[in-house]
């Protein structure tokens, strides 16, 4: 009933940009925290932007701080991600992910914060 839809990987060379989006249905996003993880192959999955519903203040992974901009379109249920200057340690299959309505809560970078997740987008920088 409630899918999120990743679009938007590829495979680029470093210092490329990319710019995902994640589309969803079933919830409107207007009441929602909203986030982006990544996983990579043998490593656990990480945290790496989160916008929360109630301030609309983006927060971001250190690894990723002035590289990268999430942004939202309530209005069309979609989340973007606009990647600048990759870098191959950004390689990782990129997923969406949001807790359902008026969640009030401050934690916003860990996983199990997050009931619906979409299936994932590859991402892979070359060196």
């Amino acid at each position: 009933q409630v899918q999120l839809v990743e679009s938007g990987g590829g495979l680029v060379q470093a210092g490329d940009s990319l710019r995902l989006s994640c589309v969803g249905s079933g919830l409107p996003f207007s009441t929602a925290n909203i986030a982006w993880f990544r996983q990579a192959p043998g490593k656990e999955r990480e945290f790496v932007a989160a916008s929360r519903w109630r301030t609309g203040v983006p927060y971001y992974a250190d690894s990723v701080k002035g590289r990268f901009a999430i942004s939202r379109d309530n209005a069309k249920s979609t989340l973007y991600l606009q990647m600048n200057n990759l870098k191959p340690e950004d390689t990782a299959v990129y997923y969406c992910a949001r807790t359902y309505n008026n969640d009030y809560s401050a934690i916003y970078d860990v996983s199990g914060q997050y009931r619906y997740w979409g299936q994932g987008t590859q991402v892979t920088v070359a060196p």
